[in-house]
This record gives structure tokens, sequence and C-alpha cells, in this order.
């Protein structure tokens, strides 16, 4: 979010229910709720996203999604935050070779990331949105 973040989770594989009970409950319903009727939901077209549960539980707690394109993966700006962190963890001189590693290395390179990159990307979304729009849902160019 703008000026702020959470700490990052690393849920691993995320199937409807996980996605429902682990990310949706209790962070997008409590998200949602602080932010108001000015909240719009931004996920992607992951199979866990567009299960019938994660649908109805969005539905029933009010909250709106953002239309998302079919092939447009490169809408969303957490592609950039993992390339970011793919390359600070690739330029450590000692990188993770174990999964607690690799887990603790991910955490701190997140908490070390500028939040300015962070807000720069959300800002980028009306104009990654419009060129999306212009070339009709196909690949755009960030």
């Amino acid at each position: 979010m703008l000026g702020s973040r959470t700490d990052l989770h690393i849920a691993g594989s995320v199937n409807g229910s996980r996605y429902c009970n682990e990310i949706l409950l209790p962070y997008v319903r409590l998200f949602r709720g602080a932010m108001g009727l000015q909240f719009l939901f931004m996920d992607d077209n992951a199979p866990c996203h567009r299960t019938v549960a994660a649908e109805q539980l969005l539905e029933s707690e009010d909250i709106e999604r953002m239309d998302w394109p079919a092939r447009s993966p490169d809408l969303n700006p957490i592609e950039h935050v993992w390339d970011f962190l793919g390359r600070r963890l690739t330029a450590r001189t000692l990188p993770p070779v174990t999964i607690r590693e690799l887990r603790l290395a991910l955490q701190d390179e997140w908490a070390a990331m500028p939040q300015q990159l962070i807000d720069t990307l959300i800002l980028s979304m009306g104009r990654r949105c419009e060129t999306c729009r212009a070339v009709r849902g196909d690949h755009i160019p960030y």
C-alpha cells in the first residue's frame, strides 16, 4: 500500500481454501474495512484466486475486485517486486542455500526494499491499465 507495507508472509503453494482462510479473511477483509468504500482489490487470474469459494467470500464481504484481463500478468506490480527481490538475493555474497535461509533472506530484502519503489509501482497502475486497454489486453512493455 502507499506509504506502508505489511511484513512479508511466505505461504508456499496456495489452493483456493488456503487463499480464503490465510489471505482473504485475515488480511484483505480487515484492510478493506480500514479503507472503506474507496477500496478496490487487485489479484490476478491465478486458479486459487478464481475459485467459487473465493468469489463467494469476496461477494459476501462486499469487496470489489478489479477486472483483470486473461493474458496480462504484466499489469501486476508484484512482478517487479519479485524481480527486485530476486536480483537482491543473487547479489548477496553468500546466497541462501536452504529453504530457511531463503525465507530469512527474502524477509530481509523485503524490509530493505525502498518504500518509494513500492509507491511508484502502485502509482503506475493507472498508466498500466490505460496501456493495457489501448492494446486490448495484449502484452504491455512494463
